[in-house]
């Protein structure tokens, strides 16, 4: 079983601290003739609270990786949504030949079914990650219990079925809301999310989907794709397959190396 992260006491963002004190002064004037404007600040702080959980990229609410170091040469790679036992063997097949390492942010529940394949990707060398339970499409309309327990289910699962307790969080679809950030702290893991996205779950060109990947490419990005509800080419391939080859050649090209999410913890790959 890996070292996991020490959990930490929450710290709220500037954006909650200044939710609280709209808050606060909304409820003294809602007493008062002043009270449209009261519900006017409201209805602008949930708003703004609202924005800032669709924003899969935003810090508002909390820590958020999302790139590495951008004074190393290196890229992490990371794949979504499995591990699916039509496409993850043979990704794991062309990262090995390119000598490449990924991040998996798997499904709790797809590591129940594929348990084998879940200890695959942590035997041959990848990092896991956790991609919540169940990965609810509601899971940015949460409460703060619900979310710890699709959090925590996963947590135990991929724990105790491959051996390594993920250090990494990505939220279904990378929304989430403001309970989340406290959740994480209290375990110990910390919210990722990306610089660059192929939307290989919309796109069956592979080539589209590369360049979304490579366009500006550079030292310290974080990549999304997915190995299941990878969109299909015209052959019917997943189009991930077709586009991973490509995509560690262009890697290679510039001179930047993949690692895994678990190296920040250490602060090398290793």
């Amino acid at each position: 079983m890996s070292a996991q992260r020490k959990p930490s006491r929450w710290k709220p963002p500037t954006l909650v601290w200044t939710s609280l004190g709209v808050h606060a002064l909304a409820g003294v004037g809602l007493a008062t003739p002043a009270w449209p404007w009261s519900l006017g600040a409201l209805a602008l702080n949930h708003a703004l609270i609202a924005a800032a959980g669709l924003w899969p990229r935003s810090s508002w609410l909390g820590s958020n990786l999302t790139h590495l170091p951008r004074h190393l040469p290196q890229v992490a790679i990371t794949i979504d949504d499995g591990p699916d036992p039509e496409v993850t063997p043979a990704v794991l097949d062309l990262l090995d030949a390119q000598q490449a390492v990924a991040t998996f942010f798997c499904i709790g529940v797809q590591v129940q079914r594929h348990p084998a394949l879940a200890r695959e990707i942590v035997q041959r060398g990848h990092a896991i990650g956790n991609h919540s339970q169940h990965h609810r499409h509601h899971f940015s309309l949460m409460g703060p219990a619900q979310i710890r327990r699709e959090i925590v289910a996963a947590q135990d699962t991929i724990a105790q079925i491959t051996g390594v307790a993920p250090d990494f969080f990505r939220a279904p679809a990378g929304l989430r809301n403001i309970f989340l950030d406290p959740v994480l702290q209290g375990l110990g893991l910390q919210l990722t999310s990306w610089t660059r996205r192929g939307f290989d779950t919309r796109t069956g060109d592979a080539d589209l989907v590369l360049r979304r990947l490579t366009r500006d490419l550079a030292a310290g990005d974080i990549l999304l794709l997915h190995d299941r509800h990878a969109a299909r080419t015209p052959q019917g391939r997943p189009v991930l397959l077709d586009a991973l080859p490509p995509l560690l050649a262009a890697l290679r090209a510039k001179g930047l190396q993949t690692v895994r999410l678990r190296a920040l913890e250490h602060g090398a790959d290793t």
